[in-house]
């Protein structure tokens, strides 16, 4: 566990992004301007962050019930070790996979390494998709599961900061990330 001491910009600005980035087309600049920072600066504070690993990453949640995809399934692959970087980087190349990753395989009871998610507004739609990505990625001979969503979660990014620590008045703030 590392423990940072941030600077009162760098803690107004993670509290004005841990709920996510307005959808516009300079979304910096109108944080800047909640925050009392320039666009510029707000970039240069979350590289320094970033560097410091203050921040880990940033990046898009798209919440894709909103948008019409109903049907979410995980695909798992069990495949030779040596051969999981090659049958991802193919995976990844075809358009409906949305994620894939490699975790370590959990045997006997789980041989899967490799992993993928396809959305899909349909439970056919999604099977579909798996089909092409089997012939195309020539990944058929490869034992696999198809795991479809039963239930939705919440989604959200990092959360620095709850209600109460938020209104407490302070200079800097001590923040532990894992």
């Amino acid at each position: 566990m590392s423990t940072f001491l941030l600077t009162p910009s760098e803690e107004r600005l993670l509290k004005e992004i841990q709920g996510g980035l307005p959808l516009i087309s300079r979304p910096f600049q109108q944080i800047g301007k909640r925050v009392g920072l320039t666009e510029e600066e707000v970039l240069t504070v979350l590289q320094a962050m970033q560097e410091r690993g203050v921040i880990k990453r940033m990046g898009v949640i798209v919440r894709h019930h909103e948008l019409g995809y109903r049907a979410n399934a995980m695909v798992v692959w069990d495949l030779p070790d040596d051969r999981v970087e090659e049958f991802g980087h193919k995976l990844i190349r075809h358009g409906m996979i949305t994620l894939c990753y490699q975790r370590a395989r959990v045997l006997p009871h789980w041989p899967y390494n490799l992993y993928c998610m396809i959305h899909g507004k349909a439970q056919s739609e999604v099977m579909q998709a798996v089909r092409a990505v089997i012939h195309c990625c020539e990944i058929d001979r490869f034992p696999h599961q198809i795991l479809f969503s039963l239930r939705r979660f919440r989604q959200r990014g990092a959360f620095y900061f709850g209600d109460a620590l938020a209104r407490r008045p302070h200079s800097h703030i001590e923040l532990r990330c894992d």
